[in-house]
């Protein structure tokens, strides 16, 4: 008996906009597995569309708007490090410069540690840069069912693309 659990989300494309993001099946926010995977297709429009992208991630934390202290830590994480948040979608690799496969596929895992506290999840996500899983934390709000993020913790620094790796 395995002590996770996963749920792997095919997107067939990520999305750029509000109304995309909305017309995806996960958007009904039903699960913390199907919010933390949206979290990270979003994440992937950062560099393309940074507006865009924190409307996006603003209907994923629900009544809560991201914080002028979370903006400036994904920009902090993501400028001119893109390539960490397309490390956790299948086919990506330090060798080809994480360039994932298409269409784009991310598995998102709990544990038993995943719903010690009621209403709180702790997810975790693997990055083909990275040794251990990465975190996202999420919020349940009872009256609609809907789990929402509260906090991006997978972004800290993995292995570089290898062309950018003196030592590849």
């Amino acid at each position: 008996m395995s002590d996770k659990t996963f749920e792997r989300f095919v997107f067939d494309s990520l999305p750029a906009n509000e109304a995309e993001l909305s017309a995806l099946p996960e958007a009904s926010l039903d699960s913390p597995y199907k919010t933390a995977a949206l979290v990270l297709a979003v994440l992937c429009n950062y560099e393309k569309d940074t507006d865009a992208t924190i409307a996006m991630l603003n209907v994923l934390k629900g009544p809560e708007e991201m914080s002028v202290f979370e903006k400036q830590f994904l920009k902090d994480r993501l400028d001119g490090k893109q390539y960490k948040v397309f490390s956790f979608f299948e086919g990506a690799t330090p060798e080809n410069g994480y360039a994932p496969n298409t269409p784009y596929a991310v598995s998102v895992a709990s544990n038993p540690y995943s719903f010690t506290n009621e209403n709180w999840a702790v997810m975790h996500v693997q990055s083909s840069g990275a040794d251990s899983l990465r975190q996202i934390k999420l919020r349940k709000k009872p009256s609609t069912g809907q789990w929402f993020l509260n906090e991006i913790q997978c972004l800290s620094d993995i292995r570089v693309p290898a062309e950018a790796d003196p030592w590849a």
